[in-house]
Order: structure tokens, then sequence, then C-alpha cells
């Protein structure tokens, strides 16, 4: 029996969709409506035991945004349930290797090194930057300007559903990915300039003091704001750019990865973007 986490968060949805008409697999939230669901809250360890009872592979989807403590004591109690239910072998989403610098990369590490020391099977996909991400952090105005404080930097994003097949073909049969860490990154760098291009816009970046200040005034959460602001530096600095060669993503999907370009401009159009 295969247990999906966060199956109504952004991710867990898109994976979930590969799940459709299986009995095999059991789909956690916090509040189960769906057939096949389980109540599995992170901030409830109460409720964990149950989800987690006859489960053979857990999928956990990273455990939402919220300061590093919150975070790993969200994933201490998800690892630490599941070695008390006998799960086999875990599948854990975290964050590219080249995110080290992000503000949000050390309770993804954290997790990591927690799996190391577990006697369960594992296996971590360290997923890049969604491409539906830069719909948001890089949204054209309503006259067509893009000023996200990217610089010259590169970012190789990802399709969110790439990530999710590539999750959901690696949970299904886990067993020839055991104690292995995938870098789940896309294969072009997008600038902003390539952004404006492909929405007939203009690409001026701001300074980063100008984007934290528009952010902090959003009402964005206090760990937001460096959440948000330390991503678009870490790009704008070139930490972010990929190889530029066919990847892991490529190899686990049997395909070539969706272009991010063109998430982004759906999502761009859709005005939507994503996170989670």
């Amino acid at each position: 029996m295969l247990l999906i986490t966060g199956a109504s968060g952004g991710l867990g949805q898109l994976v979930a969709e590969h799940a459709a008409g299986r009995d095999d697999v059991l789909l956690g939230t916090r509040s189960p409506d769906l057939p096949g669901s389980r109540r599995l809250d992170f901030d409830d360890p109460a409720s964990l035991p149950e989800a987690m009872a006859g489960v053979d592979t857990l999928l956990m989807i990273s455990a939402g945004y919220g300061e590093d403590d919150t975070v790993t004591a969200r994933h201490e109690a998800a690892v630490s349930a599941a070695e008390k239910a006998g799960v086999s072998h875990l599948v854990y989403t975290s964050l590219s290797g080249d995110g080290d610098h992000l503000p949000y990369a050390l309770a993804h590490r954290w997790t990591e090194r927690r799996l190391r020391r577990s006697p369960l099977a594992w296996t971590v996909l360290r997923n890049g930057l969604y491409a539906e991400l830069l719909a948001v952090l890089a949204a054209p105005d309503s006259e067509g300007r893009i000023t996200a404080p990217l610089g010259e930097g590169r970012l190789a994003a990802v399709a969110r559903a790439d990530l999710a097949e590539a999750a959901f073909r690696v949970a299904s049969d886990p067993a020839p990915h055991g104690g292995r860490v995938y870098e789940l990154v896309g294969e072009v760098a997008l600038g902003g300039a390539d952004l404006a291009a492909a929405v007939a816009g203009t690409y001026t970046p701001a300074a980063l003091g100008e984007a934290r200040a528009a952010v902090a005034a959003s009402g964005a959460a206090p760990f937001q704001v460096p959440m948000l602001v330390g991503t678009c530096s870490a790009v704008a600095h070139g930490f972010l750019e990929g190889s530029g060669r066919p990847g892991d993503l490529r190899a686990l999907l049997g395909r070539a990865p969706q272009p991010a370009l063109d998430v982004y401009t759906r999502a761009v159009r859709a005005g939507r973007g994503g996170h989670g």
C-alpha cells in the first residue's frame, strides 16, 4: 500500500491524479473528503499512526512553508511515525542541491540527514523550483513590465506536473531507487529577458531592497519575506542555473521534460502561479 501525504496541496494533487482508480494507493490530507483518503496532519502527530497503518511505501511531500523549527518538527513526526508503523520505504520530495543558498533549504537538508539515520529504506527527490513559481516571482504588471530582481541570472525551472509524475513513478516501484538522491531540475535555464519575450513584455529588474519592501507591504507572513526575496537573490547571483544537460528528471520520466517557458507562459495567462 502506498500513502501519499499532502494530497490536497499543489504537488500532491498532481501526484494523486496518477493514482486515480488504484485501490493500492491512499491519499493523506488534513480534511479527508475523497475516496481512498485518510486524515493525516503533520501538526497533529496523534493522527499519524492510524493514517500509516498497513502502509508499505510513504511518499512524503514536504510539509509546507513555515519557520524551520515548524517544518522540521512536522517532518520528524512523520518519519518517526513511519518507523513505528512498519513502513518499508519512504520517498521524500526535497529541494535541489543547488538550492542550498535558499532561505528554506535547511529543513530539507535536515530531513535528508534524518532519513540517513533511519532504518527505513529511502529515496530523496531533490525538486527544482517550479516554472509556475516564476509566474508569481516574475509576473508582468498590467503594462507587461517584469520587475522581479533576477538581474542577469537564470533559473533551471521545472514543470510541477513533471515532478509529480516522477514522484509517482518512483513511489510506485521504490525498490530500484533505494538510497538514491535524484536532482530534478530543468534542462533550459530561464532569465528575466526570456520571460518578458514570452509574454510580449519588458524586463527591468528592480533592486532587491525594493522587492523586499514590496513583499513586506503585501501582507506576506514574516518568514515569507526572506523566502521570496532570497529566491530572487539566488537566481540573480547565478546559483540556480542548472547544468544545461539531460539529467535525472528525463531519466525518471523516460522523456524530455516539459519546456519550462511554456509552463510559465500558460501560468501567467491563467493568472496563477503556485507553491506546495
